[in-house]
C-alpha cells in the first residue's frame, strides 16, 4: 500500500522517527541488555539516528546503526555530525533480514518498533542473534497485541499510524522468535500505551531544538509537496484513535541472551 511508503518517505525527509514507549522504553531496553562503557552494539532500523546517538553519548559506546532507507541513513549521519559523535557512531544501509556483518561481532543488537515490519520475522531475529557475540544480548521493543482478535478499527488504526505493512505479534509470539533463534534467559515486559504520553515522549526524545527543526521541515514540505498535503489530510480524516486502544494494543520489551 502507498500508505507505508508515504509514512517512511515523509518521516525521513523531516528527520522524525519514533518508538513506542519513548525514551523510557529505550532506557529500559539498554539496561536489560547491559549496555555500558566501551560496548560495541548494533541498532537495527535506526531511523533518523536518535537512539544510536543517544547511546553513544550517554553510555560511551561504539554504535552501528542500519536502516533500509537511504534517506534515513543520510539524516542519521547529519545528526551524528551535528552532535559531534561521528567518531563513535557509524551508519549503513541494510535490511534487517540480511545483515552485512560477520558472525558474533556485536555485544548487543537492539531494535525499536522495527521487527513488526519485515515479512520474515524469523529470519530477521535469526540475523540479530547471528551477529551477536556469545554471552551478548538481543533486545526488541515491539508493538504487541494484548488481546486477540483485534477489531477492524484497531487494524485500520495500526495501518494508518504505524505503517500499512506493520504486523504486530502477541507477547508469546515475540518470545517464541527469541527462543527459536537460540536465545536464553529471556525477559518479557509488556506495557500499554497512552497517546498523550507517546506525544510527550517524542518531545523528550528530540528536545525543543530538535522538534523545532522537525516542525520547520514539516512546514517546508507541506508548502512545496502536494503529495504530503494530501497525506496529512488523509491522516486527519482517518487517524481517529480507537477508544479501546489500550485494551488491545501495547508494546513489549523482549530481551534474550546468546
Amino acid at each position: 500500500m502507498e500508505n507505508k511508503k508515504q509514512i517512511f518517505d515523509f518521516a525521513a525527509e523531516v528527520g522524525l522517527t519514533k518508538n513506542l514507549g519513548g525514551v523510557g522504553a529505550t532506557e529500559e531496553l539498554i539496561e536489560l541488555c547491559q549496555i555500558g562503557d566501551g560496548k560495541y552494539m548494533l541498532d537495527v532500523g535506526c531511523g533518523a539516528g536518535v537512539t544510536p546517538c543517544f547511546i553513544a553519548k550517554r553510555y560511551r559506546c561504539r554504535v552501528v546503526g542500519v536502516d533500509i532507507s537511504d534517506a534515513m541513513i543520510e539524516r542519521s549521519k547529519e545528526r551524528a555530525q551535528r552532535e559531534g559523535l561521528a567518531d563513535r557512531v557509524e551508519f549503513r544501509v541494510a535490511d534487517a533480514q540480511d545483515l552485512p556483518f560477520e558472525d558474533e561481532l556485536f555485544y548487543a543488537v537492539i531494535t525499536e518498533s522495527v521487527t513488526a515490519f519485515p515479512e520474515d520475522k524469523h529470519r530477521a531475529v535469526d540475523e540479530y542473534a547471528r551477529v551477536t557475540k556469545s554471552g551478548g544480548y538481543v533486545g526488541l521493543n515491539e508493538s504487541t497485541w494484548l488481546k486477540l482478535p483485534p477489531p477492524p478499527e484497531m487494524l485500520a488504526w495500526a495501518s494508518q499510524d504505524l505503517g500499512a505493512s506493520v504486523k504486530p505479534l502477541t507477547s508469546d509470539e515475540w518470545e517464541g522468535l527469541l527462543k527459536g533463534a537460540g536465545l536464553k534467559e529471556i525477559v518479557v515486559k509488556i506495557s500499554g500505551i497512552n497517546i498523550g504520553d507517546e506525544a510527550g515522549g517524542i518531545l523528550r526524545r528530540y528536545g525543543w531544538g530538535g522538534m523545532l527543526r522537525v516542525v520547520w521541515r514539516m512546514l517546508s514540505l507541506y508548502a512545496r509537496n502536494p503529495a504530503f498535503r494530501k497525506f496529512v489530510k488523509e491522516v486527519r480524516q482517518d487517524g481517529v484513535t480507537p477508544e479501546n486502544l489500550d485494551e488491545y494494543f501495547g508494546y513489549g520489551i523482549y530481551v534474550g541472551r546468546k
